[in-house]
């Protein structure tokens, strides 16, 4: 057992409040029956560590011959993780990747130089009624990886450390954090959780990151004598000591963060990168839509259609 909640919680008291240096609270876009909630990037924070991009997709429910369709479209200087609770999706990308995604499993998909996919539900799930509930976000590369090749890693639920205590029960799904590692490769120092939290139970934010946060997907926490009801994010000053405790009915977060990037970085739709000039050369790629040759090709049994440049 890495920690143990229940032995020293060391819960900040309402005088620590400050602790909290940022609170978000998404914004939601209906996408036609199927909710998105954005906390990343935010007016306020554009990250936390490497994480540049924050969504939850869902709940949603769908009857019978529904389901996304998210077209071919291209990334570059990113990673995305993709996590869902319920539901299941096809992932398709330039690298023939065909793969689907169930709940607790991991996609890690590293756009670097330049790569194409699209994410829908499968002929198989749209024979019957189902629902779709999950995050994705997008992890920002270092300047030393944004030009590397595109990669793709996927992991089950079962690769995953689970561990805790004390009504407490953490599914670590990137980087290292509480003394555990997950398997996937990074480029950075980061780290992403997914904790349930039984009524009244507490836990600790991870010691030793430059930069944390952390998502409420459902129920309450409270946090120095404040509670924080679902769908809120908060971010956290570096070094403080700071513990967070399940309200009457528990509680599920996400918790994340990391070593900030030694630069800026600018997003523009799919794109992420650490100066303008390589976006425009991704829009000119994307814009030129020579899959033979180009910079983009689209993923093999999906292409035809696609995203076009906004």
């Amino acid at each position: 057992m890495s920690w143990n909640p229940t032995l020293d919680p060391i819960c900040p008291d309402a005088t620590d409040l400050d602790a909290i240096e940022t609170l978000i609270i998404p914004r939601a876009r209906d996408l036609g029956g199927f909710e998105v909630r954005r906390a990343l990037p935010a007016p306020r924070r554009q990250m936390v560590g490497p994480f540049i991009f924050f969504d939850q997709a869902g709940p949603a429910e769908f009857v019978t011959g529904q389901g996304i369709d998210v077209r071919p479209h291209p990334h570059i200087g990113l990673a995305t993780v993709t996590y869902l609770f319920r539901g299941e999706f096809q992932h398709r990308d330039s690298l023939g990747t065909d793969q689907m995604i169930y709940p607790g499993a991991v996609n890690w998909m590293i756009a670097g130089e330049g790569v194409t996919h699209s994410e829908r539900t499968s002929a198989a799930t749209r024979r019957h009624p189902h629902s779709l509930f999950g995050i994705q976000t997008w992890v920002a590369l270092p300047e030393s990886a944004e030009d590397a090749p595109a990669a793709f890693e996927h992991h089950g639920k079962e690769a995953l450390p689970v561990f805790g205590d004390g009504g407490v029960s953490v599914r670590l799904i990137l980087g290292e954090a509480w003394g555990e590692r997950a398997p996937v490769k990074t480029f950075s120092e980061m780290f992403y959780a997914d904790a349930e939290l039984a009524p009244g139970a507490a836990m600790p934010l991870p010691d030793g990151h430059e930069d944390r946060g952390l998502y409420v997907l459902s129920g309450s926490i409270t946090i120095a004598g404040q509670t924080f009801e679902a769908g809120r994010m908060m971010t956290f000053r570096p070094g403080d000591r700071v513990a967070l405790a399940a309200g009457p009915e528990g509680a599920r977060v996400m918790l994340l963060g990391g070593e900030t990037l030694a630069g800026p970085r600018h997003i523009w739709w799919n794109f992420v990168a650490s100066s303008k000039e390589r976006i425009e050369e991704a829009k000119e790629a994307w814009r030129a839509g020579d899959w033979q040759h180009g910079r983009f090709r689209l993923p093999p049994g999906d292409t035809e259609e696609f995203i076009p440049l906004p």
